[in-house]
């Protein structure tokens, strides 16, 4: 699109014979008052200023229709209007536009932000403490192109290769690095006998010409003694091939520094063998947890990370010929009322593990230990003393510091921060979510939601985790830089304002390298593909016929299949708004030809409304209920009670295959889409959201299919096209299950994560300690903004209690609050502007809010 700066002074030439049709357009935009303005708005708008005789299209190709394209949001602010463009992911430019004389000024972020604000208070403070953490990573490299970001370690390596070996002097740092390996007493990879890089190549000449005299299956211990006294210690290889093959990488690297080699020998030192998973909140359990407040894919995902990270944990060891055995902790909260689940106990070990085990640890404050179990929203005051006393514990429990801090999720982020910043310990942040994309405009306003969602302390823990840690591990490239018209969950926060708060002009940069796409898979014991007859559970085919097709109707299952010949469109999901299952209801109830086809099954939620204790689920129950009687669904739509046993639901998937079905994933935004994976491991053609993880994860049309949600009469139609050609050609379902399982096991299997993951953790440790990218300036400004902002925050965070009394009129009062406009909802007019911002309430409709933001 080109600067803003060359389109203001060429704005008033472009308009040319259509003066008179932006002038009426930004006249639509300023009466409306001050109110924040969405993409579609501002072409729908535009749409509607438009007469028969113009050519929409022509003007949309303009330069000021492509700003208006280009425009994540506007600001009206009479007579003013200002346009947060996105001209690419990664890239913003701010313009405003005075409606009175059509003069046109381009804006600092800073401006654009100050601008923003004044739909919250018409007073201008000019002290606004501002967060801009930008100067203190000018000597980190950073990629350019947006193409490149998510693959953050081979740039690292490429760029730092390049600038730190210039020379043989120049080695001296992965000298260092080499001799500073242990386990714990124990020496490895090189000992005191080598003293200089010399000494070292030297030693490394010795040991080849010894190495190269021997079977390559001869094992270490029979070359141990020789190979110390000339100053090699365990960690080479477990044979004379291995030891071989890790030597020669080292002297390529040595000699002529190649980035790829480098990455292959920093993958082989032996660097980890404790990691610690930080997951505080919800009930993290194993059994009879999923579908509890605050509890799903997450704990899934976290379970299923273990397994394969011990596995490649041990093949490494193994490898490198050490007697170690790797130790996984997965540290959350201690909940004594523990609900029958097993989350009252310290200590528990994960099932299909050798080694890994639950620690659990209570919040504590001055009132002793609480025992209830607590919302997300509610957790800050308690994590500063739990980062304390998880310190003590895993070094208890591990004999000493773990090699690996790995955060999920924004609480387990920051304890993951605090703990490196104590520990001085390589950090990996996942996010999971971000709950301000969740809710685009919850930072703006984010006073009207602070007694019961907090948004102020979730916010400002982000932006500590993220700026924080080493590395940053994302399922998909829409995690960080979304798409050309969807803003990623990371870029959203590059710059937001959150008014008397403070103001923040550079929170995260997506060109940072620390940046990785690793793209977790699906627990391949329970996920397999409905033709490995010899793996199906078919003992638990009878409970499944009852789950799907007996004619009960009770609090597990309503609605019955008539015709159990259909194959069955099948979506398993929590039942908030944002998973959209409703929306699916509502796309197979409109379309009596897709009901002729196929059955529908859901698997989501409770379905007596009385015994959820979520506001939004309480409706979204209602609004089911709601669907099945408008549309007459009794006898051609199951929906299903959320299932806690996932061997259960792997046979499920299948046995729903096996019936010709296929599964939806219908979401208004996923980040990644697990259930997309898992169905599609078990062989199911899968049609998902093309907002969010999915569109990366399917190949349309090729091994599974992407759906509008936002346009069900497309996704219907989708459906009935497909059903239809495989009742034309039977080999059509098949080729479609086919490529989804090729594509899995390409991209998205455990066992390529954890060898990744594992490789990152080896590359970063190295750079964070030969260079500067320890980040020691961020880290001080972090902790100030700590100490000082996020402390005083938490302590407008009312602690928990578990009388019941108390509790009960703090959920009523909270249950008073308006909630935030979540992803895809729809707004009435934007002309109902309350003084201190749009109206939020719960009968908006009109207006759809996506992703996005500055």
């Amino acid at each position: 699109m080109g600067r803003l700066s060359s389109l203001r002074d060429h704005v008033h030439d472009s308009l040319g014979e259509h003066r008179n049709l932006f002038v009426s357009l930004l006249t639509k935009y300023v009466e409306q008052g001050p109110t924040i303005l969405q993409p579609h708005q501002l072409l729908d708008q535009l749409r509607d200023c438009i007469a028969e005789s113009v050519d929409f299209e022509k003007l949309k190709d303009g330069p000021f229709g492509r700003v208006l394209q280009c425009s994540q949001e506007a600001i009206v602010n009479p007579p003013l209007v200002g346009f947060a463009v996105r001209p690419k992911p990664g890239f913003w430019e701010y313009l405003q536009v005075n409606i009175d004389d059509l003069s046109v000024e381009e804006l600092t972020v800073s401006e654009y932000l100050e601008f923003k604000e004044q739909l919250t208070t018409q007073e201008k403070d000019n002290f606004v403490l501002e967060l801009d953490f930008e100067p203190f990573n000018a000597e980190v490299p950073r990629l350019q192109r947006p193409s490149s970001v998510g693959n953050g370690v081979q740039f690292l390596n490429r760029h730092l290769s390049s600038r730190l070996f210039r020379g043989a002097d120049s080695m001296q740092p992965l000298f260092e690095f080499l001799k500073i390996h242990r386990n714990r007493d124990e020496v490895l990879m090189v000992n005191d006998r080598i003293q200089s890089l010399e000494q070292l190549s030297r030693a490394l000449l010795k040991a080849e010409d010894m190495l190269n005299k021997l079977p390559e299956d001869t094992p270490y211990k029979s070359v141990a003694t020789k190979l110390q006294e000339l100053g090699l210690e365990k960690g080479w290889g477990n044979s004379a091939g291995r030891m071989l093959e890790t030597m020669y990488m080292l002297s390529e690297v040595l000699q002529a520094p190649d980035p790829a080699t480098l990455e292959k020998f920093l993958g082989r030192i032996p660097m980890v063998f404790n990691v610690v998973i930080l997951s505080p909140h919800g009930y993290f359990g194993q059994a009879g947890v999923l579908g509890l407040p605050d509890t799903g894919g997450q704990i899934v995902y976290i379970l299923d990370q273990v397994k394969a990270l011990e596995a490649e944990m041990i093949l490494k060891v193994k490898a490198q010929g050490l007697e170690v055995n790797p130790r996984i902790l997965v540290v959350t909260r201690l909940i004594p009322d523990s609900q029958g689940t097993s989350c009252n106990k310290r200590l528990e070990k994960i099932h299909g593990t050798q080694n890994c085990h639950i620690l659990r640890v209570p919040f504590r404050s001055e009132d002793g230990v609480l025992r209830k179990w607590i919302s997300r929203f509610d957790v800050y005051p308690y994590l500063e003393k739990f980062t304390e006393d998880v310190s003590t514990e895993v070094r208890a429990e591990l004999g000493g510091t773990p090699d690996l801090l790995i955060g999920n999720y924004t609480d387990g982020n920051l304890v993951a921060s605090l703990l490196a910043h104590r520990l001085g310990v390589t950090q990996c942040n996942i996010a999971h979510a971000l709950e301000m994309t969740k809710y685009p405009e919850s930072a703006i306003f984010w006073k009207k939601f602070e007694e019961k969602y907090h948004f102020s302390c979730q916010f400002t823990a982000d932006l500590i985790a993220m700026n924080h840690a080493d590395f940053i591990v994302t399922s998909t490239y829409q995690e960080i830089m979304g798409s050309q018209d969807v803003v990623g969950q990371y870029e959203s926060h590059s710059a937001f304002t959150m008014p008397g708060l403070y103001r923040v002009v550079k929170g995260i940069d997506v060109f940072d390298p620390k940046f990785n796409i690793v793209s977790p898979g699906a627990d391949m014991d329970i996920y397999f593909p409905f033709t490995d007859t010899e793996r199906r559970l078919t003992a638990l085919h009878p409970s499944i016929e009852e789950l799907l097709y007996s004619e009960e109707q009770n609090d597990v299952h309503i609605g019955v299949l008539k015709d159990k010949t259909k194959p069955i469109i099948f979506s398993m999901a929590r039942l908030d708004k944002v998973k959209n299952m409703s929306g699916l209801c509502e796309i197979y109830g409109k379309n009596k030809r897709l009901q002729e086809l196929a059955n529908l099954v859901l698997v989501a939620g409770d379905i007596d409304p009385n015994k959820s204790k979520d506001r939004e689920e309480v409706k979204e129950i209602e609004r089911m209920h709601e669907l099945i009687e408008q549309y007459q669904l009794q006898n051609n739509f199951r929906w299903i009670q959320a299932q806690r046993n996932r061997v259960r639901t792997g046979e499920l998937y299948r046995y729903i295959a096996d019936s010709g079905g296929v599964f939806v994933q219908p979401a208004l935004y996923e980040a990644f889409g697990l259930t997309v994976v898992e169905a599609m491991t078990c062989g199911l053609p899968t049609f998902a959201t093309l907002h969010g993880g999915p569109l990366e994860i399917i190949e349309h049309e090729k091994s599974g299919f992407h759906i509008d949600p936002y346009h069900g009469d497309g996704v219907s139609r989708m459906l009935v096209t497909f059903f239809e050609r495989c009742t034309a050609d039977q080999s059509y379902w098949r080729s479609i299950s086919d490529a989804g399982l090729e594509r899995i096991y390409s991209r998205f299997t455990w066992k390529l994560y954890a060898e990744r993951l594992m490789t990152l953790a080896g590359v970063y440790s190295f750079w964070k300690y030969v260079s500067k990218l320890s980040r020691r300036e961020t880290r001080r400004y972090l902790e100030m903004f700590y100490i000082l902002k996020f402390r005083e925050l938490v302590k407008t965070v009312p602690l928990s209690t578990d009388d019941d009394e108390v509790d009960e009129k703090q959920q009523k009062r909270r249950a008073m609050q308006p909630d935030p406009v979540p992803v895809g909802t729809e707004v009435s007019s934007p002309r109902d502007i309350p003084a201190d911002g749009p109206n939020m309430r719960d009968d908006f409709r009109n207006v759809q809010v996506h992703v996005g933001g500055v």
